[in-house]
């Protein structure tokens, strides 16, 4: 662990070490020279070598605990065997040693290493001092051995709970800005889908009546105009929903955000319209008692069913489409058919390339809990069928089926 230190930051720590194991040098001999019973201070020169090697021990407790705890217990021992008295100051290096062991390892560790340094420390005495095993000078020191061990045992505890909460705090860290790009990546696929429907719709409908006019300037040139003023009116709704759409990007403060609604089905009579005037007519049935629909809800199916009309306009090669929308209790019904130029054994296929229209719309029906349908049909030509709820977040399909309740329309 010291080695992760960088260099200046491990001198000061040596430095701060070698304050410390000097301190207890000379609180040590202070210590083992006093004489308690003759009042006197002798200096003894065995005690002083046996202190400097203790002390001198200290400096690299942060690199080898154990191993320092082992060399300050045997410095112990000699002291027991210098005849010097027990004191908290004479044998210091030891409870700093056993210290620094629970401090810096686990918890088994440093108790382990407690109890054995205090046998140790307490059977030498036992062994070559008079004193029994039940002397206040051997209780001390088993209590001055597990002060230490204790304290260290609790910062060793507090360091660890820093640690796990600064790696919690990380995580989470981590996690939100996980949720932010999956947001931003959401939200970046949502309006992505909501230009490529208008985009889609719009420059088919300008691709037809262009078609159109061209074919009107030979064949009914006083209809021109009329072709030019579909075009026109075609681009300006495109404008207008993209000016919306952009909208939605702009900040929710921003005083010049557009207040304009979204589209929903209440604008399905003007987009049916402007397919009539495209060549594509459209047959609207509805089933069921009309329910006002949640905006999410409201702006899914009508795009459903814009890029439903816009793929039979491209793709099926037909004249006429078929529409039924069908209120359930909790969900609604969407069911678009052609016949199209393809048959059974035949059906059609956007054009290479293409496909993003119907993902567009499996999507959005699952974003609101509902599910999309699109294929070719026995007899010919294609139909997307979409199950919406009324309510997102509500069970809608599966519901009705469990009550047994057949609300079906034949008209659809």
């Amino acid at each position: 662990m010291i080695n992760s230190w960088r260099p200046g930051a491990l001198a000061r720590l040596r430095a701060a070490d070698g304050v410390v194991s000097a301190v207890l040098f000379v609180l040590s001999v202070v210590a083992a020279s006093i004489e308690p019973h003759k009042h006197q201070f002798l200096l003894r020169w065995p005690a002083v070598l046996v202190a400097a090697v203790g002390c001198a021990a200290l400096v690299r407790r942060r690199d080898h605990p154990v191993g320092v705890l082992a060399a300050t217990v045997v410095c112990g021992v000699a002291y027991e065997l210098l005849g010097v008295r027990d004191s908290p100051l004479v044998v210091s290096p030891v409870l700093v040693a056993v210290y620094n062991v629970a401090a810096r390892t686990d918890r088994r560790t440093g108790w382990t290493s407690a109890v054995v340094s205090a046998s140790v420390l307490v059977s030498t005495a036992a062994v070559f001092t008079p004193q029994s095993w039940l002397a206040p000078d051997t209780v001390a020191m088993v209590a001055w051995t597990a002060l230490p061990a204790a304290i260290g045992d609790g910062v060793r505890s507090r360091r660890a709970y820093v640690v796990a909460v600064e790696e919690r705090a990380e995580h989470a860290e981590h996690t939100r800005e996980q949720e932010a790009r999956q947001r931003v990546a959401a939200e970046r696929v949502r309006i992505a889908r909501e230009l490529h429907d208008i985009v889609a719709h719009h420059i088919a409908l300008i691709n037809a009546q262009a078609g159109v006019a061209v074919h009107l300037v030979d064949q009914r040139p006083e209809q021109i105009l009329t072709a030019l003023e579909d075009i026109r009116d075609t681009s300006r709704s495109a404008l207008d929903e993209l000016r919306v759409t952009v909208g939605l990007l702009r900040q929710s403060d921003d005083p010049v955000a557009p207040r304009d609604p979204m589209p929903g089905l209440a604008q399905v009579p003007a987009l049916l319209a402007s397919f009539e005037r495209v060549g594509l007519a459209v047959s609207h049935t509805r089933c069921g008692e009309t329910e006002p629909l949640e905006p999410a809800v409201d702006l899914a199916a009508y795009r459903i069913v814009q890029e439903s009309l816009t793929n039979v306009r491209k793709h099926a090669g037909a004249d006429h489409a078929r529409l039924c929308l069908h209120y359930h209790r909790e969900r609604l019904t969407i069911t678009v058919e052609d016949d199209g130029s393809a048959g059974p054994h035949r059906p059609h296929r956007p054009r290479p390339g293409a496909g993003h229209g119907l993902i567009g719309m499996r999507e959005r029906a699952a974003t609101i809990g509902g599910r999309l349908h699109a294929g070719p049909r026995p007899e010919g030509g294609f139909t997307v069928t979409a199950e919406l709820p009324l309510r997102p977040g509500r069970p809608g399909p599966a519901r009705d089926r469990r009550d047994g309740h057949d609300d079906s329309c034949t008209a659809c």
